[in-house]
């Protein structure tokens, strides 16, 4: 395990050299908007996967469009006083831990701020005690999820969002772990649905396959200016051209940038 995280170190070096800024496109005169990203190395290795790949493309992103983006594994960078600076936080592969870290979370949120979750980053279930994360979330707590990974036929519910300009009505996903939350995040009147897995997909799995129920994957809180997104488990995630239009408008969308 160590020698994984010291080849993960040497790969990301380049991208993230000393923690600093990776985009250098911008001038002193015209600062561009920062992203925050952070992401967790004491977890599951398709977690672990998925990090490396999304730092890699935030980091090229990043160049691409005009914003700033740096990253960090410690989570005691989620104070106050450091959020002030980003217009934008990922969580990548984890969550806050501590009560001061989801405290400052929580403020940085109801006064603005932009975040934008992965997968496993929105885990909860009847042992989590962060009350206010699960109806910022939507309401409902993990009930299962498909296994193995596999790639999903999704349904864009709404074409005309900024998030998913320029999708097809459908379109196949990657090889992903797909959770369903109960109740579904579509039965809160704050929670607006973007995509959702199609029900022809059923049974989705084999090991241990969903059969049935309603499965959003991308959705936004429309009390805040956030989005989470399923996709998250494993090295596949940013292989389908599509969904990373999807993603690249996301980050736009959150950057006021769409």
């Amino acid at each position: 395990m160590k020698k994984y995280f010291l080849l993960l170190a040497l790969c990301l070096a380049p991208f993230f050299p000393g923690n600093r800024a990776l985009s250098q496109t911008a001038t002193a005169a015209a600062a561009p908007p920062k992203v925050l990203v952070f992401f967790s190395l004491n977890v599951e290795a398709d977690h672990m996967l998925f990090a490396t790949d999304a730092l890699k493309f935030f980091a090229e992103l990043a160049d691409k469009d005009g914003f700033r983006v740096e990253a960090t594994s410690n989570w005691q960078d989620l104070n106050e006083a450091n959020l002030k600076q980003y217009k934008l936080i990922m969580w990548l592969n984890g969550a806050p831990g501590s009560a001061a870290q989801k405290e400052a979370f929580q403020k940085y949120m109801d006064n603005g701020g932009a975040w934008l979750g992965f997968h496993v980053a929105a885990y909860n279930d009847s042992h989590s005690r962060w009350p206010w994360f699960l109806t910022f979330i939507g309401g409902g707590v993990f009930d299962v999820n498909s296994w193995p990974p596999i790639p999903a036929k999704l349904i864009v519910d709404d074409p005309d969002s900024p998030v998913t300009k320029g999708l097809p009505k459908t379109f196949v996903s990657p090889t992903n772990e797909w959770y369903r939350w109960k109740p579904s995040p579509r039965l809160n009147k704050d929670i607006h649905v973007l995509m959702t897995i199609d029900p022809s997909n059923y049974p989705l799995g084999i090991k241990a396959p969903v059969t049935s129920g309603d499965i959003p994957v991308v959705w936004t809180n429309t009390n805040y200016k956030m989005l989470y997104m399923n996709m998250g488990h494993g090295d596949k995630v940013f292989a389908s051209p599509v969904q990373n239009m999807m993603i690249e408008n996301s980050v736009l969308w959150l950057l006021d940038k769409h």
